[in-house]
């Protein structure tokens, strides 16, 4: 499906408000960090995560399942699961080694939350190369097999005496540094932005599919 033409065709049934609103959310949208979840187990907090993330111009995040499924709550989420891209990984027999080979495989470098004792401040991380955080579970943290294969180690201090936040505090937390130190995200690609005006245009215009079947788009 060639995206312009999606956007040539659906633009007509799109506000002028909603298409300027789609293209401040574009030029705010990055790739250049990204979320890594591994086997959440409380669906509110997967819900949750994916609200700060969408919030907050995260494009990407990924789901390691290993022994955990969940469904969105779109209570919680208010509905940011349809403006993010999701990437389950949970059909190979390593999931955890097939997500990080993918995300080296697209340049990022890879940091495990962990109160390890080589593990480094949110701080201290160079976010000039692109950057991905995997989180674990509230109550265990990431596995060895995540931490082993990372790149390094992660945290965020803390001056209480509890050891950590909920995940979507940190999860908020991590980008806002990273964010500042960076002063902006990197943006999109001209042809990322392309094919997700595209993909939003279908979400948002009613019957899109329909309309597309009617001017000969396969869909």
């Amino acid at each position: 499906m060639n995206p312009q033409q999606v956007i040539d065709i659906l633009e007509q049934f799109v506000s002028e408000n909603k298409q300027t609103h789609i293209e401040r959310v574009l030029n705010q949208r990055t790739r250049h960090v990204t979320l890594v979840f591994e086997d959440i187990d409380k669906p509110h907090n997967v819900s949750a995560v994916l609200r700060t993330a969408e919030c907050m111009g995260i494009q990407d995040l990924h789901f390691i399942k290993n022994k955990n499924d969940y469904k969105v709550n779109p209570i919680i989420s208010q509905g940011a699961a349809k403006w993010v891209t999701l990437h389950h990984h949970n059909r190979a027999e390593d999931n955890v080694s097939e997500c990080y080979q993918s995300l080296r495989e697209n340049g990022y470098q890879i940091y495990a939350t962990s109160l390890h004792e080589k593990s480094q401040s949110i701080e201290d991380i160079d976010p000039s190369i692109k950057t991905a955080i995997v989180f674990g579970t509230e109550a265990d943290g990431i596995t060895q097999e995540a931490g082993k294969k990372a790149d390094g180690f992660v945290h965020i201090p803390m001056s209480g005496f509890t050891e950590s936040f909920n995940l979507s505090v940190s999860a908020a937390i991590c980008l806002t540094v990273l964010k500042s130190k960076l002063n902006r995200w990197p943006p999109l690609t001209d042809q990322e932005m392309l094919v997700l005006r595209s993909e939003w245009y279908r979400k948002i215009v009613r019957e899109s599919d329909i309309i597309l079947r009617s001017k000969g788009v396969e869909v």
